[in-house]
């Protein structure tokens, strides 16, 4: 018999693919956990920079500080740690452009900027989104009108253990969680047992799984080098026996209530399924 089902890992990702850490517990708000991808670097067109086209991004690791964070160079320790507030100041605006939308953002700092194209080696700028910018889920999956921050597409993304354990038996190499960048690890149950998942609540707070999330190549960059796998893995492996749609599938994009708190150890429960 499978051990319950548990919610065993709490990340937060305050710039949009740069790196992330791990929190006891955490706020829910109407755009996903509260501080996840309120951030975002753009380059000179105002359009978002990714760990797709950037690998490097990898590099710059963010650490949790009082009332914001922290972001350093994996291999700079010349860069003193740049301290970036939880929400910015609304100075300064511009339009910038993620995936097809295109967004009213506030400016970060310009030290802020200086610091992120030194440590990158190209002009960037660093925003933020605003409480008051509507950015909507895709309106096909979206009947509750959810909203989502800079994140690729849905608020949270969920995972769970069994899911990567499975993977790792079929990889030369295992790799860690941190490849698929979720919100929300649970434990306990069979290996991508969520895919059958609808509606389900992690402690008192109701969520709904909308549809397995589409891997990309950030899968197959090591969040702690920036190296790319030569062998393209472990997107190569999971396109073996993941495939659904014309998407290679790991984990589930989720919807939530807008309002609550997790914390790791919360039970997890399936109320309905698809």
């Amino acid at each position: 018999m499978s051990a319950p089902l548990s919610l065993t890992g709490l990340f937060l990702y305050p710039v949009k693919s740069l790196g992330g850490y791990a929190v006891a517990e955490a706020e829910v708000t109407p755009r996903g956990l509260r501080h996840d991808r309120r951030w975002l670097l753009v380059d000179e067109r105002n359009r978002f920079m990714t760990q797709r086209q950037q690998p490097e991004l990898a590099l710059l690791a963010v650490a949790p500080a009082y009332n914001g964070f922290l972001i350093s160079h994996r291999q700079r320790p010349d860069l003193l740690p740049l301290f970036i507030p939880f929400a910015a100041t609304p100075d300064r605006t511009l339009f910038v452009t993620v995936w097809d939308d295109i967004l009213w953002a506030w400016r970060g700092t310009p030290e802020a900027d200086e610091w992120l194209a030194e440590a990158l080696g190209r002009p960037c700028r660093l925003v933020y989104m605003s409480d008051m910018v509507r950015r909507d889920v895709e309106p096909e999956f979206n009947p509750e009108g959810q909203l989502v921050s800079f994140a690729d597409g849905y608020p949270f993304l969920l995972a769970g253990e069994a899911a990567l354990a499975d993977l790792n038996t079929r990889l030369a190499e295992p790799v860690p969680m941190n490849r698929f960048r979720p919100n929300l690890v649970f434990g306990g149950g069979a290996a991508y047992e969520d895919d059958a998942w609808e509606q389900f609540q992690i402690g008192e707070v109701p969520f709904r799984a909308v549809r397995g999330c589409g891997r990309c190549v950030l899968t197959t960059i090591d969040q702690h080098t920036a190296r790319k796998s030569p062998v393209g893995d472990p997107l190569r492996t999971l396109a073996t026996y993941r495939q659904a749609e014309n998407s290679t599938l790991f984990g589930q994009n989720v919807t939530g209530p807008g309002r609550g708190r997790l914390r790791v150890g919360d039970a997890v429960t399936v109320l309905s399924r698809k």
